[in-house]
């Protein structure tokens, strides 16, 4: 039994590796599938008719402004999650007693101390006595925030933590989760348009009639159709598990947890769990950036404090005291 473990532990650290490994791998891959999407749509089909006049050329403008439009919000939204850090606990960081915005104690600062720990919990309750409940990294062994949760392929706690992506070689946390929804977002509106536009030349390829180019550019053309619309519909699937997962507050680590949970304290309503995401100012909501005056005032941003429903925070303190 202590052998599987082992063995267990083994091949789950290795999985970690080869996930570090991908790196720019990942992005070059997302980079060369745009690019066969690119010379597809814009240098084979629909560049070429900008010069005919006429309705072809109206027929161009129409796919290739909104085309180029949704590339660029696609990439800017993936470099964003690529290079922005989605969020580490900061050193020495320890949990406030009272919730900012309700005003009460927070009782769901959970424990996980072992031997190692005993001194960083003693030296906390000593120093805050209010808080009857603290998580701790073992991997890590400090303080965890309220929705943090540890990452193997990182090697480092991950703040409001969802999932690890190897398509964005990133964790995906409290600071990215925004830009990585806009990335899905966008993605499947490229890809979705990239395969309606596409669509009348994969149909000629079954058609009995000559088709015009050269058999490099019809295959690309081919390729180009079938991956968007491949991605068009995994990341479409993707897209709507995510946003039940905003509308409810939840992350997909802690989808699992709610299954033991009938009432979720972070749950605020729709617009306010929306908000928790995407922050207040409408201006903002489609690219991936925050307004200063967001940053500012809404510290569920920073990934370090939530507001939550007082009546399930008193509701899990009385719990965990009768426990």
């Amino acid at each position: 039994m202590h052998r599987s473990g082992v063995t267990m532990a083994w091949n789950v650290f290795k999985f970690c590796t080869a996930l570090r490994g991908l790196g720019s791998i990942m992005i070059l891959l997302v980079l060369c599938i745009i690019g066969v999407t690119y010379y597809a749509v814009v240098i084979t089909n629909y560049g070429p008719a900008l010069f005919d006049g006429g309705l072809d050329s109206i027929i161009s403008l129409s796919v290739l402004i909104p085309f180029h439009f949704l590339l660029v919000m696609l990439l800017w939204s993936y470099f964003s999650v690529v290079f922005t850090d989605p969020g580490g606990v900061p050193p020495k960081w320890r949990p406030s007693a009272i919730d900012e915005e309700s005003g009460d104690i927070d009782p769901m600062i959970g424990l996980e101390f072992d031997g190692a720990s005993s001194g960083l919990q003693q030296s906390f309750m000593l120093a805050d006595p209010a808080n009857p409940r603290v998580r701790i990294c073992r991997k890590c062994n400090q303080l965890k925030p309220p929705r943090c949760h540890h990452c193997s392929v990182c090697g480092r706690c991950i703040l409001k933590m969802d999932h690890h992506c190897v398509w964005v070689v990133n964790c995906v946390g409290a600071l990215n989760y925004k830009y990585f929804l806009l990335f899905l977002f966008y993605t499947f509106l490229e890809t979705a348009m990239v395969t309606l536009s596409l669509l009348p030349s994969f149909i000629a390829f079954f058609s009995d009639g000559e088709i015009p180019g050269t058999p490099g550019t019809l295959a690309t053309t081919f390729l180009s159709f079938v991956l968007n619309l491949a991605f068009s519909l995994s990341v479409m699937g993707f897209l709507i598990m995510h946003i039940s997962l905003v509308a409810g507050n939840t992350t997909t680590i802690e989808a699992y947890e709610k299954k033991t949970t009938p009432k979720w304290r972070y749950d605020l309503g729709r617009r306010r769990n929306f908000e928790q995401v995407f922050g207040t100012d409408k201006k903002y909501w489609f690219i991936p950036a925050y307004s200063e005056e967001n940053l500012r005032r809404m510290p569920a941003l920073q990934g370090l404090e939530y507001p939550s429903r007082p009546e399930l925070d008193i509701q899990g303190f009385e719990h965990l005291l009768s426990g």
